[in-house]
């Protein structure tokens, strides 16, 4: 079954979806789904973490998938992008009845680098998007994210995934999706569209000198001027956001303390 077709770049949804999309019988469904973690349960069943198009976030059991003759296979991998069929028991996790693979993202699973750019996106999504509630613009996102990796030539070199333009793109664009876009062109405070100096996660956004407090980062010349380059470029146009290895750092600081204050928490893949 294919997917839905995209209308934007990185994410708007051709047509509303609604809720429950494709209900066959009671609590049985159809979605569309990327698998965003999963880890073992018992002798031979597996839960997962999915982000689905018509529920948002779901728990559901692959039951008997670490059997040899599993029918699931690999199709329910961390990258993987999916069709199921999903039915709604009476616990908090519904159970996997069915899997029809739309796209394995094989590529971007066996390069190292590219695996570390993929984990530390579904990790954001996991820890950013966590309420049972359907949203469109967040799910596209994150399968062009998934699609982008594909395409990206593999990294000969050391180089940190955390930094990479693309992961980088991505999360500021979920941090928007989940209403704390990070504002840059003036001062949070006051205005000011000179003299900045740094980010406030209290205040939302870029800080003047004047204006700064105990939660500023400092930032270097070019941390606010690539964070706004890669939030005005959709997802496939983010190396061309020009950011330096300092830019690139500045970008990651002011992600990682929007996650702090707003959410509680840090990403574990960022030390990748």
């Amino acid at each position: 079954m294919q997917p839905l077709n995209e209308q934007a770049d990185w994410g708007f949804p051709a047509h509303p979806v609604p809720t429950l999309d494709g209900t066959v019988a009671g609590r049985t469904y159809t979605t569309e789904a990327v698998v965003l973690r999963s880890f073992r349960l018992g002798e031979a069943d597996r839960v997962l973490h999915l982000y689905t198009l018509a529920r948002g976030r779901v728990g559901a059991v692959a039951k008997g998938i670490r059997r040899t003759k599993s029918r699931f296979g690999a199709r329910l991998e961390p990258l993987s992008h999916v069709e199921l069929l999903l039915h709604q028991g009476s616990g908090e996790l519904q159970t996997v009845t069915g899997v029809d693979l739309i796209e394995s993202h094989h590529a971007a699973r066996e390069d190292p680098y590219r695996l570390n750019v993929g984990l530390v996106g579904l990790e954001a999504m996991l820890r950013l998007f966590t309420e049972q509630e359907a949203n469109p613009r967040a799910f596209r996102a994150l399968t062009r994210f998934l699609e982008l990796l594909d395409e990206q030539a593999p990294v000969r070199e050391r180089a940190r995934a955390a930094l990479d333009p693309l992961a980088l793109s991505f999360q500021l664009k979920l941090l928007w999706l989940s209403g704390y876009l990070p504002h840059v062109t003036s001062c949070a405070e006051c205005g000011a569209e000179t003299d900045l100096i740094g980010y406030s996660p209290r205040a939302g956004g870029a800080v003047c000198a004047s204006c700064r407090d105990g939660t500023t980062l400092s930032l270097g010349a070019g941390g606010l001027a690539g964070i706004e380059a890669l939030l005005r470029r959709p997802l496939a146009e983010a190396g061309d956001a020009g950011l330096n290895a300092r830019a690139a750092r500045d970008a990651l600081a002011v992600i990682t303390s929007s996650h702090e204050f707003h959410g509680g928490f840090r990403l574990r893949t960022l030390s990748a």
